[in-house]
């Protein structure tokens, strides 16, 4: 269960970082676009922010636990920091894409361990997370053109 419980750990941290990212872009959103960004934004930092918790509880039922600091998180992540503090608007749909493209890949791995471990319901909701995020990416490719 090691393996899968760090694969989780891995999918959860980045998650919450996307999940910080939107919110971020939500508080400094700036442009002739504002409102229609602004509510974007808020809208995934919502959906991001409430699939986290369902993951802890995932790693819980394995008998692992879960991350307990936001240093845990960071260690853990694989989606990169932006590399400076004013983002212009499309490199904040880049970004996220950048994001979700590393979240997909840490549910995928999650997904193929639980799969070989015959942990039926976690894979489902890998799954459906899956699907959540590959909407995200052709919402934000769109919104990036």
């Amino acid at each position: 269960m090691n393996e899968l419980s760090a694969a989780l750990k891995i999918a959860m941290a980045n998650t919450f970082v996307m999940y910080f990212k939107a919110h971020s872009y939500h508080w400094n959103i700036e442009g002739p676009n504002f409102s229609d960004y602004h509510g974007y934004f808020g809208g995934l930092y919502e959906e991001l922010h409430d699939a986290v918790d369902p993951m802890a509880e995932h790693i819980r039922a394995i008998d692992q636990y879960a991350p307990v600091g936001l240093a845990d998180l960071y260690d853990a992540k694989t989606v990169a920091d932006d590399a400076s503090r004013v983002v212009l608007t499309k490199q904040m749909f880049l970004n996220l894409i950048d994001a979700n493209d590393a979240v997909i890949e840490s549910l995928n791995k999650a997904f193929d361990i639980a799969t070989y471990s015959k942990k039926q319901g976690l894979c489902n909701f890998l799954a459906d997370r899956l699907d959540v995020h590959a909407k995200h990416g052709w919402q934000l490719k769109a919104l990036a053109k």
